[in-house]
C-alpha cells in the first residue's frame, strides 16, 4: 500500500490532475468507482486571482472520505509557500506542487515543467512550501525539459531530500508533450534512486498497460489521466486485475445510465445552468465515445440549451439503449480486447 504521512491509500491507481476536468463531482466519482486516490485541478499560486468563478469552482472540496488534495502551480517560493498555506486552512490534506505541466499558458509563468530548467528553483520551492504547512507535500514532473536534458533523477533526489512523501513522473519530457513513447526506462531509474512512493503516469490505458509498466518500472504505483475521461470505471478495472489477474466485465447500460446522471446533474448545481451545459456536453461526449452509433445522439446533445433538456435527453438514449438487446454493456471488454 502507498502511504503519505498520515494517508494510507486504498489501492495503487490514482487519477491525475486535470485543468478542466477533476473537478470536484469528477473526484468524488472516480474515488466511488475505485481511484485509490483523486488530485484537484491545478490552481495558480497566485491568491489574487482565486476570486474568479473559474477559480471558485476550483475551491471546492470533495465529498468523499479520501484525502483532499490540491495541486498548486507556481514559480515564486513564496508565493507558492503562501497558497499551500492558504490551501491547507481551507482543508487541503496533501498538497500537491505541478512542475510536469506543458502548456504554454502555463510555462509563460515558468511555473509547471519549465521549473525543470532551474533546479535552484526546483529545490527553493520545496523547501519554502514544505517549511509553510504541515500536511504532506507531494510532487509531479516529467522527465525533464526535453530529450537533450533529461534531468528527472536528479529532481527526484532533490525533492526527497527537501522532504516530498510521494512523487509522480509523467514519462515524457515537456518538449514532447503527449507525443512519442513513454519513457519508462526513465520512470524505472526514478524508482531505483529514491526511496519514496513512486507514481508512474503516462499512456496507461488498460489494465493489462498498468500491470505492465508496474512490473517494468518498479513504481509503487499509477495515475490514471486521459483514460478516465468516459471511463470513470477503469479506476477499479485495473485494481481487481493487479489484485486478481482476471478482467471485469464492461459496466452494465443501467449502471452507466445512473452515473453519467448523477455526475450531469453535479454538474449544473457547480457551475449553474449555463457553464453546467457546456461542461456536460464535453463529459457526455467522452461517455458515449465507446457506444455504437452514438455520433447522432452526440449532435443532438451538444444543441441542448438547458439542464432539464440534458437530463430528459439522457434518460430517453439509455432508456432506448437498454431496450435494444444487442447493446447491455458500455465501455471496453478488456478480455476481449487483450485477445
Amino acid at each position: 500500500m502507498i502511504t503519505i504521512g498520515p494517508h494510507t491509500l486504498s489501492n495503487r491507481v490514482i487519477l491525475a490532475p486535470m485543468a478542466g476536468i477533476t473537478d470536484q463531482p469528477f473526484r468524488d466519482l472516480c474515488v466511488e468507482l475505485g481511484a485509490g486516490l483523486a488530485v484537484a485541478e491545478m490552481m495558480t499560486c497566485n491568491t489574487e486571482l482565486w476570486d474568479s468563478d473559474k477559480n471558485r469552482a476550483r475551491l471546492v472540496r470533495s465529498s468523499n472520505d479520501g484525502p483532499e488534495v490540491v495541486q498548486i502551480a507556481g514559480s515564486d517560493p513564496q508565493m507558492m509557500a503562501d497558497a499551500a498555506r492558504l490551501h491547507v486552512d481551507l482543508g487541503a490534506d496533501i498538497i500537491d506542487i505541478n512542475m510536469g505541466c506543458p502548456a504554454k499558458k502555463v510555462l509563460k509563468k515558468a511555473a509547471g515543467s519549465a521549473l525543470l530548467k532551474d533546479t535552484q528553483l526546483v529545490a527553493a520551492i520545496l523547501d519554502a512550501v514544505i517549511s509553510a504547512v504541515e500536511v504532506p507535500v507531494t510532487l509531479k514532473i516529467r522527465t525533464g525539459w526535453c530529450p537533450e536534458s533529461r534531468n528527472g533523477v536528479e529532481v527526484a533526489r532533490i525533492a526527497e531530500d527537501a522532504g516530498v512523501q510521494m512523487l509522480t513522473v509523467h514519462g515524457r519530457t515537456r518538449e514532447c508533450r503527449f507525443m512519442g513513447d513513454v519513457e519508462y526506462d526513465t520512470i524505472a531509474a526514478i524508482k531505483n534512486t529514491v526511496g519514496i512512493p513512486v507514481i508512474a503516469n503516462g499512456d496507461i490505458t488498460s489494465p493489462e498497460r498498468a500491470r505492465h509498466v508496474l512490473d517494468y518500472t518498479g513504481a509503487d504505483g499509477v495515475m490514471i489521466g486521459r483514460a478516465a475521461q468516459g471511463n470513470p470505471w477503469i479506476f477499479r478495472q485495473i485494481d481487481h486485475y493487479l489484485n486478481t489477474g482476471e478482467y471485469l466485465p464492461a459496466s452494465p447500460l443501467q449502471e452507466v445510465r445512473q452515473v453519467l446522471l448523477k455526475h450531469m446533474t453535479q454538474l449544473h448545481e457547480l457551475y449553474g445552468d449555463f457553464r453546467g451545459v457546456l461542461f456536460a456536453r464535453k463529459h457526455v461526449g467522452w461517455y458515449t465515445e465507446h457506444i455504437e452509433a452514438a455520433s447522432g445522439f452526440k449532435a443532438l446533445f451538444n444543441r441542448l440549451e438547458s439542464p432539464e433538456q440534458q437530463v430528459r435527453t439522457v434518460q430517453d438514449y439509455f432508456d432506448a439503449l437498454m431496450n435494444n438487446t444487442t447493446n447491455k454493456y458500455f465501455g471496453i471488454n478488456w478480455k476481449e480486447a487483450a485477445v
